[in-house]
């Protein structure tokens, strides 16, 4: 199916890469404009050989969409949470309102771990490095007064995240959004705890269960959520190199495919709700490597090794932050 797309010398009459992406990047952007450079040179909106590899075009080497952010822009969330429920809301409206489009969830190490504020193991933990959430008012009060169907909420935690899922889903349908409506984002990848960040609670086995079950109730209930942020950022900072980076995070992605199958599930009822998140480091043409390599293997695995046909299951999706390590004086 994906003949027409992939390189080679096209025969006469058959479309080239550049036409099919011509068409492709026509459809899918408003015409905005030249753009050009601070200096006023024109910037062509991509650059190869007519049967070269394209924006849009399997297996997504240089990105998912055509006209990838020439035509709409990335969504942009502002890493927030610390004290109290109440006090992480100001931040989040305050975040709303300077413009933000999206709300990303710290929670405090006490929560990560699963333990209650008042657990003698929380002292002096509780709202340090996130919002410190015990209860479901706790999450209702984290949410208060913010339209959970108008925004999207990226949560960052992993081994308690079926049971924060569970508060964040109940909350927002008792302030009247349905699940269904929901969209955002769940880390939920307990494989990279064992490698990288260490906050486990569970063992393996029971962990992996509640990553299928959170995945299986979000292909039948939420078709908006992405039910796992598949983490390479951890990986790096703990020491990997970019390849290692790359490897462990899409073996890791391959593992959660493999579960959700193993459950029943069929590829394409899940596989489009996948997200990933990667390190963005300092050598520019080694970053722009591994992201490129990590979309051909992923879409080439997912067809060929698991019988993916929708291609938004291939076009890997990823949000990415600037590595805490390379901040560090050298």
């Amino acid at each position: 199916m994906f003949d027409a797309m992939t390189s080679g010398t096209p025969t006469a009459g058959t479309p080239t890469n550049r036409e099919l992406w011509n068409e492709a990047f026509d459809a899918s952007r408003l015409r905005d404009g030249d753009f050009e450079t601070m200096s006023g040179i024109p910037i062509e909106p991509v650059y190869g050989p007519d049967d070269g590899e394209f924006p849009g075009q399997y297996p997504y080497t240089r990105g998912p969409y055509a006209s990838m952010y020439r035509s709409r822009l990335w969504t942009m969330r502002m890493f927030a949470g610390f004290g109290t429920a109440e006090d992480t809301n100001w931040r989040f409206k305050e975040i709303i309102r300077s413009g933000g489009d999206g709300l990303s969830t710290a929670f405090d190490m006490p929560t990560l771990l699963g333990l209650d504020s008042d657990d003698p193991m929380s002292l002096g933990e509780v709202g340090r490095c996130g919002v410190a959430i015990d209860t479901m008012a706790d999450m209702s009060d984290l949410y208060a007064g913010i339209d959970l169907g108008e925004i999207t909420t990226s949560m960052t935690i992993n081994s308690p995240a079926a049971v924060i899922f569970a508060m964040f889903v109940a909350q927002a349908e008792l302030a009247g959004t349905p699940r269904g409506q929901l969209g955002g984002t769940l880390q939920n990848d307990i494989l990279k705890e064992y490698q990288a960040q260490k906050e486990f609670v569970f063992p393996p086995r029971a962990s992996m269960r509640l990553v299928r079950d959170t995945i299986e109730f979000t292909a039948n209930e939420m078709p908006r959520w992405h039910s796992i942020s598949i983490s390479g950022y951890h990986i790096r900072e703990a020491g990997s190199t970019a390849a290692e980076e790359l490897a462990f995070t899409l073996a890791n992605g391959f593992a959660y495919v493999e579960l959700a199958l193993a459950a029943g599930l069929h590829v394409d009822a899940f596989a489009p709700r996948l997200s990933f998140f990667f390190n963005a480091h300092i050598d520019f043409f080694e970053e722009i490597a591994k992201y490129r390599a990590a979309r051909r293997i992923w879409a080439r695995w997912l067809n060929e090794r698991y019988g993916a046909t929708d291609p938004k299951s291939m076009q890997l999706r990823f949000h990415t932050q600037t590595a805490g390590v390379s901040l560090t004086a050298q």
